[in-house]
């Protein structure tokens, strides 16, 4: 079985092709530049434009499963041609607020029309729902450079944040194995944390005494439209501000599928303490 990885390179991605090239699954990374990434032992670089369907016929010879990213320009198109080319099986990354098929707002209606584009292309399907990724943390490491001071957004709302390394885990089952078609996996991490008691760990793990301050709203709007469009802008406000969303509670759901416990924030900064010196 051929497995394309779309976004390979990403969060989700990498791990997730490391995790299939181990298993001996033959593997199909969709990149931009074959050239300019470094890809397990054995596993098949590939280009196309998920934006162009018609730019996959080779990335999709002899696949028969695809782990696909959502919000596309044609979903329905691109998954016609995932259809036409014999795939028997999509995982799609998701995410909660898909579950609110909210059109007004710019990330659930993306998410949803993902999911609905799926759901009637006619290729069984398992969607993978999870909450905040604890790589969003990240986002932090231009403060850190410059001082112990870290200025959040939204900084009273709580995640259960989870470690995209556990995402990609349940995305290697749900690729490889039975049972998981027609699934909804909402996934999380094991702890709900606040961006302080995020910090706190960094602070632990990186031995420093690091500070957690909360942007204004008005603050955090100018400094979010600066690196995006104002409808994300518009969607992150009325998930964390109006209280659409809530990705505090903790699910078993990684536990019960994979068979291990999802991985604590603390585990993640340990493992990844050296992109933060």
């Amino acid at each position: 079985m051929m497995i394309l990885v779309t976004g390979a390179t990403g969060n989700i991605g990498s791990p997730l092709v490391a995790t299939l090239a181990q298993a001996g699954q033959r593997v199909r990374a969709l990149v931009r530049d074959p050239g300019a990434v470094t890809l397990p032992t054995g596993v098949q670089p590939v280009t196309g434009d998920l934006n162009q369907p018609d730019s996959l016929a080779d990335a999709l010879t002899d696949v028969r499963g695809v782990f696909l990213l959502p919000g596309y320009a044609d979903m329905p198109g691109l998954l016609a041609h995932i259809r036409r080319a014999g795939v028997q099986r999509v995982v799609l990354l998701s995410g909660g607020s898909a579950a609110n098929a909210d059109m007004s707002n710019a990330v659930s209606r993306y998410m949803a029309l993902s999911e609905s584009a799926a759901r009637e292309s006619g290729v069984p399907w398992t969607f993978l729902r999870p909450r905040a990724f604890m790589s969003n943390a990240l986002r932090w490491l231009p403060q850190l450079r410059t001082g112990d001071l870290v200025r959040v957004p939204f900084a009273g709302v709580a995640a259960a944040a989870i470690d995209p390394a556990d995402i990609a885990a349940v995305a290697a089952l749900a690729l490889t194995g039975d049972g998981h078609e027609g699934r909804i996996y909402e996934l999380t991490g094991p702890d709900s944390l606040r961006p302080a008691d995020q910090i706190a760990v960094l602070a632990k793990v990186l031995g420093r005494d690091l500070r957690c301050e909360g942007l204004s709203d008005e603050e955090a709007r100018a400094e979010m439209e600066a690196s995006m469009p104002v409808e994300y802008v518009d969607a992150f406000f009325s998930f964390y501000v109006d209280g659409t969303l809530d990705e505090s509670q903790v699910l078993p759901t990684v536990r019960e599928v994979t068979g291990h416990p999802p991985r604590t924030f603390e585990q993640w900064a340990e493992a990844h303490a050296e992109a933060f010196r």
